[in-house]
Formats: structure tokens, sequence, C-alpha cells
């Protein structure tokens, strides 16, 4: 999951760690004079600032002025990495923000929030010191964004990530010089995605090339590649022999870390508790929505009994993709006929295999040109298949998370009118800022408030089964915002977040397991839900401030065109003022 921190599409999870790899040097000296054009310049900076420091990153939103780099893993390029932000946060905070047009004052503050919330992952989260995982599936991210899109002719991408390949194998030995006790759920995972990066390199990436004939050149990508196949090999074996016996770290945040956290990245800050109370309440008004749609399939069965028969309504895994396929042409359908939001024309999504270092994490991510790409159109839906390898039982077990309701709540989620919609009003945002930083409570909030909005407006005419699939992806979104508190403020373990996803979520042991492990990282992920209801607030405000005048498309229009701006900052450029937000 990226549109515009990282890489979204790539997995929000992978993308929070990749903006702790950094490069070095510091910012210039400061430009004289003020307001708008003095702004622009500076943020200018800061923006180049970022291509640098994460050059896939660059790669990805369509600047490839830096894709025959990788990050610098070394921990003297984090601490460069921080003092650099430091200064250009100073300089920030010498802006007259009243000197700016209120356009300008809201890229002020995005940018202010998105420096604090790097500060806070090199200095005080330290991914870089306690997540193996950064490392391995950072080199395969690297390669995988010069491969996903032909944004270049082939010969050309190849070059590029010839060179890149020449630095994975050191980013691979900075990651034993760094690594420093690191929570076992973190190695476990590096473990659990080690093969799949190794195959990644092994199979996929040469297959992208098969076209190309330059012998010199195939040698030389025949080195490089060879060279990192290798030195992931031997990363897996260090982790497994070396690095686990001595991961005894804790993964949690502790409360004000957690409270800093939420406040630079989604500019909230309100106080945990009362969080947690937003999220129980939730909680159980989705239980009773779920039982409610169970009822209406088989008021003589209990809830659990009637998903278990819903979810047997699932394609085969080979099958999968082509049938998601087939959904999407509908969605846009509704969307349009319905007039839920203007949709700008576009080429359709692909549905794809999730790619191999974002599988144990992620089930579904959407990938899109970024918003400064000229010639790659490519946009990708990415699915997550069970391993061939598995016994058929085991295979059967993980599809019934696919069953036919839900995959099309995800296509809603990540396509119409959701993450793909978003991306493709990237280009057009009121400034580049907004093209590159984001919050996420903003962009999955809207995919995650399109779920129960497209319902709402008639999508398949109220059958029960849609409803309960929402619910029950309502239901993990709101399990996750209460163990995303809980473990890293409370003491929850592992297995407990793992348990309450199956108790109270309705989740699959195997769909539990990952989200578990997915939020001793990814830790406000709850921020799916805290989104989607503070856009249902914002909404029901904006129709009391409009009142006669105001539409549902009229709202949509006017949120998407605002960019992914934390959401205290669209209710002051949609209402004048922040208000309360829950």
């Amino acid at each position: 999951m990226r549109p515009y921190r990282a890489v979204l599409a790539l997995a929000l999870f992978l993308v929070l760690f990749l903006v702790q790899a950094c490069g070095s040097g510091g910012p210039p000296a400061p430009a004289p004079g003020s307001g708008d054009a003095a702004f622009r310049q500076l943020a200018g900076e800061v923006l180049e600032y970022s291509y640098k420091r994460n050059p896939s990153n660059a790669t990805y939103l369509g600047i490839h002025t830096y894709d025959r780099q990788i990050a610098d893993y070394s921990a003297a390029a984090v601490r460069a990495d921080s003092e650099a932000l430091k200064a250009f946060r100073n300089r920030l905070d010498g802006v007259d923000a009243q000197a700016l047009s209120p356009e300008a004052r809201l890229d002020l503050e995005q940018i202010e929030h998105t420096l604090d919330g790097m500060l806070l992952r090199n200095d005080v989260i330290r991914g870089w010191a306690t997540d193996p995982d950064l490392y391995s599936s950072g080199i395969a991210n690297d390669a995988f964004v010069m491969i996903s899109r032909n944004f270049a002719p082939p010969e050309d991408r190849l070059r590029s990530l010839v060179a890149r390949e020449k630095l994975m194998p050191n980013a691979l030995a900075e990651a034993r010089r760094n690594l420093d006790n690191p929570p076992r759920v973190y190695t476990e995972i590096a473990i659990e995605q080690a093969d799949g990066n190794r195959d990644f390199f092994d199979r996929d990436v040469p297959a992208a090339f098969a076209d190309v004939t330059d012998p010199a050149l195939l040698a030389d990508f025949k080195a490089a590649n060879g060279a990192v196949v290798a030195a992931l090999g031997d990363y897996k074996t260090w982790l497994q022999t070396d690095l686990l016996p001595r991961s005894n770290g804790s993964f949690a945040y502790g409360a004000q870390t957690y409270s800093d956290v939420l406040a630079a990245d989604e500019m909230i800050t309100t106080p945990l508790a009362d969080l947690l109370s937003v999220a129980e309440a939730d909680l159980k008004r989705n239980q009773q929505a779920f039982a409610d749609a169970a009822r209406q399939i088989d008021p003589a069965r209990a809830p659990a009994e009637v998903l278990a028969e819903v979810a047997k309504d699932h394609p085969p895994a080979a099958e999968l993709l082509a049938v998601t396929q087939g959904n999407l042409d509908g969605l846009e359908r509704f969307v349009r006929d319905r007039q839920i939001v203007d949709v700008p024309p576009a080429p359709p999504a692909r549905v794809v295999e999730t790619p191999p270092f974002m599988r144990a994490t992620t089930s579904a991510s959407m990938d899109t040109p970024g918003p400064f790409e000229k010639v790659a159109t490519e946009a990708y839906f990415n699915m997550t298949l069970p391993d061939p390898k598995w016994p058929a039982q085991e295979q059967n077990d993980f599809m019934s998370r696919w069953y036919r309701a839900s995959i099309s709540n995800v296509s809603v989620h990540e396509v119409w009118p959701g993450h793909y919609l978003q991306f493709l009003y990237a280009k057009d945002f009121p400034s580049d800022v907004r093209k590159v930083f984001g919050a996420a409570s903003n962009f999955e909030g809207w995919a995650h408030y399109c779920e129960q909005m497209m319902l709402d407006e008639g999508l398949h005419a109220g059958e029960p089964r849609y409803r309960l699939a929402q619910v029950q992806d309502a239901l993990l979104r709101d399990v996750r915002f209460i163990v995303g508190i809980k473990m890293h403020t409370q003491g929850m373990t592992v297995e407990q977040a793992r348990d309450l996803f199956v108790t109270d979520a309705y989740q699959p042991v195997s769909v539990a397991e990952s989200e578990a492990k997915r939020g001793t990282a990814d830790a406000t992920y709850g921020y799916y839900t805290m989104g989607k209801l503070m856009i249902l607030k914002l909404r029901e405000d904006y129709r009391a401030k409009l009142g006669a005048a105001y539409s549902l498309k009229n709202f949509h229009d006017t949120f998407v065109r605002l960019g992914p701006l934390p959401l205290p900052l669209v209710r002051k450029a949609m209402l004048g003022e922040t208000g309360t937000l829950f």
C-alpha cells in the first residue's frame, strides 16, 4: 500500500521502513526573501533531498535522476540524514506562515509534519538498527521499481539496475553492522520473506529482461545479479544462525513515541485513551452490523457459521486474478453512472500477483505510475495467492479469504473508487509537496470509507453477502486500531493480537497471524479506521455547511482534489477550521 508518502502500492508496511533508509549531505544555505516564492524554493529543496535519500521512491514517482543509486544504509548516513532533516526543519520554522497563501500554508504544515515523522523513525524508532527486513526487502524493492513498468527502453533500465545491484551486497553488509538486538518477530519476518526475495532476483528479474540481447550488458547483469542472489542466501543463513538467537528486543513504541508518531504523521493529537474508546465503540457497531447481515443470509446460524458458508464461494487460486479483473469494469460503470465522483481518463488497472517481498504482510495493494511519470502508464492491482507448494487443503483455506463478495470489497478499496482513483488525480494535485508526501489516514481512510459508501449508495442492491464482506473488513480495521495501541502501549503480545483478529474480526488464523505481525512495525495502522471515521464526520459537517448546495459528488470531488493532506488540514481547507475530528 502508497500514493504519496513512499510506496502504498508496494505496501505501506514496507514503505514506513524504507523512508528510514537515507542519503547523506546537508541542505544548501537558506534562500533570501519571503512569501510563496521563497517557500516554494525551500520546499523544492526538501523534495529534491527526499529523492536523493530514497532513490527508489524517486524512481516510483517518475523522477529518474537517481535510477542508478540506492539508499545509503550505513549508520553514518543515518546520522547525516538526521542532521540534514533538522536543518531543513529549522529553516521551515523560520518561514512566516502569515505571509503565505492558504495553499502554501497547508503545504508548509504538511512538510513540517513529514520531516518530524522522518526524524522520529531515524532517531527514536530506529528501524535501521532493529529491522532486518528493511535491508533484504528494501533491495528487492530497489529492483522491483526498475522492472514494474516500462518507463525507459529495457536496455537502459537494465543498465541502471546493474548499477543498483552492484551496491546491494554492501547494503546487506551494512545490515550486519547496524542490527542490534531486534525484536524476534522482526527477524522472523525477514527470514519468512528471504526465499521470496532471493527467488525474485533469481527468476523474476532476469525474466523481465528476456528481450535484451547486448552480450556485454547481459554478462554484467549476470555477474551483478548472481552476487545479489548469493548475498541474500548468505543473509538468510546469518539471520537464522546469528541474529535470531540474539533477537530479544521489544517492538513496542511506548505511549509517548506512539503519540508523537500520530501527531507527526496524521496531525492526530487525541489522547490514546480516547482513541481506544473510539476504536472499541466502532468495533461494537460493526459487530452488530455483521450479526444483522448474517441474520439476513441465514437467521438459523451463528454469524461465524454464516461467514464460513459464504467463504466457500471462492474461485480456484488459478482463477483469482481473472475473476477480479472481470469485476473491475462493473465497479467503474457504477461509479460513473451513479455520479459518485469524477473519474479522469485512465488505462485499466491490471490484476497481478503480489511481488514476493510483500507477501508475508499484505494481501492486496495498488501499484500505479508515479505523479511525475511521463512514459509508463501501467497500473497494477496486486493480489496475494497461496504458495503452490502448500498442501491442497492449506491452499483452499487460504483462498477462503478471497470469497467473491470479499473480492468486490477489496476491489472497491484498491481500484474503484479507492486508491486507483486517488492516484489518477495525483498528477494534478495543487503542489509537488502533495504529490510526494501524504497522510495514511487520508489515503487509506478514503479507500476504507469507499467500501461502506459504495454499498450505502446501492452497489449490489442490498445483497447481504456483500455487506457481510464489507463489515468483516471494517472489523479487521477496527481490530488493527485496537491492537496497534495495545501492543505498543499496553503490553499486548503478538499472540493476543492474533487471537483478537480471530475472535472479534472473524479472520482466518493465517490472516490473523499476518495482521498481528504487521502491527509490530506498522504501529499506527489504525489509520484506516481513524481516517474513515474522520471522513464521515467531515462529510456531515460539510453537508451542514453547504445546506441545499451539498451533493455527495461535490464532497468527493473536493476532497480528492485537495490531495493527501492530514485530515485536520483537509478540514481547514474545506470548512475553514479544524473542529472535532471524530
